[in-house]
């Protein structure tokens, strides 16, 4: 279908080495884009073009900090002069830290609000320019059920998540009239290597408490897989959402919408 095609467009997908990033720089590449991606350091960087490589993508990386504005402005004028004008942005990079907020020190917070709010900040205000003078673009800020919900140990997580909620429709209002639309992915629990300890089995043989939770308050009853967020992606980077905006798409299995199930 002509309007889900992404044929000739420039994607930039943040923190693209691995996991959710990269399952949705390779569906946006499957689609026909063309894929750049950042990551912290230049060892990362590699593992992620080995990645790509043996996919049979063509992806470009680049060692940026997303936190870092003067970096972010260098990463897209390369971008641009090597590879084209950014058509595609996907704020993906993000950390969490599973600790108590009592026993969270200020500068842990602020570690998590800077990398996963600040920094879609950041990327977002370097590519907006050239995006408004091409009159086309779309923005995708990968979210969080903690846009919604909170929980035990996440307190940072959640606020930069219901942040980045609140930048996305923001960006939505102010930049729509460009023909920029700005949305967000919200992932359920994805089974990738940063949940992987959540999934573990234990010393006995049965399954994680954590892991038995999720499955029971999702009506799916399963953990998502990186690629259950590639059709959510490749619509939201394309024509097919041209009059979607300000929305977050939340690929959660049903989690959301269940209350759970009633105790026996």
């Amino acid at each position: 279908m002509a309007s889900f095609s992404l044929k000739g467009k420039v994607a930039l997908v943040t923190g693209a080495s691995y996991g959710i990033g990269f399952s949705i720089a390779s569906a946006l590449s499957e689609s026909g884009a063309k894929i750049t991606f950042n990551d912290i350091n230049q060892d990362a960087v590699n593992k992620g073009l080995a990645a790509y490589k043996e996919a049979g993508i063509d992806a470009k990386g680049y060692v940026c900090d997303v936190t870092d504005e003067a970096g972010v402005n260098e990463l897209v004028k390369k971008i641009e002069a090597e590879v084209g004008v950014i058509d595609i942005l996907v704020n993906n990079a993000g950390i969490i830290k599973r600790i108590p907020m009592h026993e969270m020190s200020a500068a842990e917070f602020r570690q998590v609000i800077d990398i996963d709010l600040n920094g879609p900040f950041i990327v977002s205000k370097a590519v907006i320019p050239s995006m408004i003078k091409k009159g086309a673009g779309k923005i995708i800020n990968i979210c969080s059920m903690m846009s919604e919900l909170g929980r035990e140990t996440v307190s940072a997580y959640a606020a930069a998540k219901g942040g980045l909620k609140m930048l996305t429709k923001n960006i939505a209002s102010e930049y729509g009239e460009f023909n920029i639309q700005c949305n967000g992915i919200g992932p359920g629990y994805i089974a990738t290597p940063q949940t992987a300890p959540l999934r573990e089995k234990q010393a006995d043989g049965s399954p994680h408490p954590f892991d038995s939770f999720i499955i029971a308050k999702t009506p799916a009853a399963r953990w998502g897989t990186t690629e259950d967020l590639a059709g959510p992606a490749v619509f939201l980077a394309s024509p097919a959402s041209d009059f979607v905006n300000g929305h977050i798409l939340y690929v959660d299995g049903g989690i959301l919408a269940y209350i759970g199930k009633q105790p026996k």
